[in-house]
């Protein structure tokens, strides 16, 4: 059963959002109870996706000693993203999201479980890999929408979704680490084996540690459930998502050269594994200052200052920096994506409710996908003009689309009643 909303909110408004206090930190999203349960089944599911993509990459390099077969399985970790946010979005919303989340992480586990069977064939193990990727934004969709359900569409939700996101890109500096390591005690299957146990642990807490909500969306008997093109149509919402996409596009510059620029430092395994931590740890910096010392309408009035400023420390690689200056510009780049804690509250405003499960989808389908291809044309751009040309090129190209793109958000601001945050006004 729904809560009941306090007295004196709308219908439909959580009631954590309309009484939480208006200072910032995160001490406030541990005190509800079903925010707790998302969370750590958010931790166990981060730590099962990255030590499964470390095993199977081993298991593949181990049947085959094929490296191309084996930088396959973590490739198609992006491809199928677009591929399951189109076609999957609307399963967000006509599904209530426990269901949802629950057959999500039991998909996983039972794919992980197949890659485990003696005999597996590598076009078997792609083909699981690549349903993992497929059902890996609506997951993501269906969580981020629970959030508002859980913790209201105000200043905890934008905290909320704030953790979940650390978690990610702490997740990425531990998991690989921890997959490592695993894989030195037990084989690559066994490694596999564990990750069924953490999906399945995740589905458990989902079910049972939150309330069952009915779906969002009851289409008419026949009529199909609308799809992604409905909130395309509208220009708040895309300015939006283009608004989360295209930075993200650019930033991944660095990460995907990091093994060059490495190599041309003269820096060898070291200088590449504090160049990839670099942009995760200014990241996950940002938005805990953003998030604790920050209240909601300061986060908003910064955000596009930040968004128009977070790619321009790229423009550094254009003086041949050596390590350190080139760390201290990923880290100021990564602070920078603290924007986002800005974007999440207008974007969760201009999104109608029963609509929130395939935005969310469509959303983190969509970043997946422009990294991928962003990693690539960085590659491409590298290619041609060398490694620091690319970075410094990926930075000025990504403030000219950052600056346009604030620009467009300000056109757009009225929609959601964002004018007084946005402007200061």
């Amino acid at each position: 059963m729904a809560p009941r909303p306090f007295p004196g909110t709308l219908p439909g408004m959580s009631a954590p959002s309309k009484a939480a206090p208006p200072s910032a930190g995160y001490g406030r999203v541990f005190a509800v109870p079903e925010f707790r349960a998302v969370f750590a089944a958010h931790v166990l599911s981060m730590l099962g996706v990255i030590v499964s993509e470390i095993a199977l990459s081993v298991l593949v390099y181990d049947l085959t000693r094929s490296p191309l077969l084996s930088a396959l399985t973590f490739a198609l970790g992006f491809l199928p993203y677009a591929v399951g946010g189109t076609l999957l979005a609307p399963v967000a919303d006509r599904f209530p999201a426990r269901r949802v989340l629950v057959a999500c992480d039991l998909v996983c586990a039972g794919c992980v479980a197949l890659m485990t069977v003696p005999g597996s064939g590598i076009g078997l193990l792609l083909a699981l890999r690549c349903a993992l990727a497929v059902v890996s934004p609506v997951f993501a969709g269906t969580r981020m929408a629970t959030l508002a359900d859980v913790l209201g569409d105000g200043d905890l939700f934008v905290l909320g979704r704030s953790l979940l996101r650390i978690v990610a890109q702490s997740a990425l500096l531990v998991g690989y680490g921890l997959g490592g390591l695993l894989l030195t005690a037990v084989s690559p299957r066994h490694a596999l084996l564990i990750t069924v146990g953490t999906f399945l642990a995740s589905a458990t807490l989902l079910r049972c540690g939150t309330r069952h909500r009915p779906a969002r969306t009851r289409p008419s008997a026949g009529a199909p459930a609308p799809g992604p093109r409905l909130l395309f149509a509208d220009r708040r919402v895309r300015v939006l998502l283009l608004m989360f996409w295209i930075p993200a596009a650019f930033s991944v510059v660095p990460e995907a050269l990091a093994a060059p620029y490495a190599d041309e430092l003269g820096r060898g395994s070291t200088g590449l594994g504090l160049l990839m931590c670099a942009l995760p740890v200014g990241t996950v910096a940002g938005e805990l200052f953003a998030g604790a010392r920050l209240g909601p309408a300061a986060r908003e009035r910064v955000a596009l200052p930040l968004l128009c400023l977070t790619l321009l420390p790229y423009l550094g690689y254009a003086l041949r920096p050596g390590l350190a200056l080139s760390l201290l510009l990923l880290l100021l780049s990564g602070a920078g994506s603290a924007y986002t804690l800005g974007l999440d509250q207008w974007f969760v405003r201009a999104v109608p409710k029963e609509l929130r499960g395939r935005a969310m989808t469509v959303l983190s389908a969509g970043l997946m996908t422009v990294q991928g291809v962003g990693m690539t044309l960085a590659g491409v751009a590298a290619q041609m003009a060398g490694v620091r040309t690319a970075v410094a090129g990926a930075g000025v190209a990504g403030v000219l689309c950052c600056c346009g793109l604030a620009v467009a958000a300000r056109a757009t601001e009225s929609r959601d009643g964002a004018a007084r945050n946005m402007t200061g006004r």
